[in-house]
């Protein structure tokens, strides 16, 4: 493979993974400053909690979506059957965890509608 190429695919790797850990990080940041404001606040209510959870694990799901295109570039130039074979684990594993937080938040979702439909109906005249 040409030298050129393998350079840019390289720097090209890096640049992605390094917006995965911003991303990870400022969401992390994000969540634990918020838990601690409810903390604070004394509010401890289940959908104050969901949100946060909620919001947290869009930005994990966003982290990991880089860094498996991070994976994705990598094995592209991939030299060995046994590098392909770790970067797939590795995706299979991402992938996986994606799937499991993403189900998580679908129902995280569904429990807030499920609450706002509640109100409305105790706060609707009868």
């Amino acid at each position: 493979m040409e030298e050129w190429l393998v350079y840019l695919t390289e720097r090209a790797v890096v640049l992605i993974n390094g917006a995965a850990l911003v991303v990870v990080v400022y969401g992390t940041l994000e969540a634990f400053v918020a838990a601690i404001r409810i903390i604070v606040a004394g509010r401890l209510s289940e959908e104050e909690r969901s949100l946060v959870w909620l919001t947290f694990g869009r930005w994990l799901v966003a982290g990991l979506s880089f860094q498996l295109a991070a994976d994705i570039v990598e094995t592209s130039i991939s030299p060995s059957w046994e590098e392909i074979g770790r970067f797939a684990a590795i995706a299979v594993i991402r992938t996986f965890l994606n799937f499991f937080i993403n189900r998580d938040m679908g129902e995280l979702r569904e429990r807030r509608k499920e609450t706002a439909r509640e109100r409305q109906a105790a706060a609707a005249p009868e």
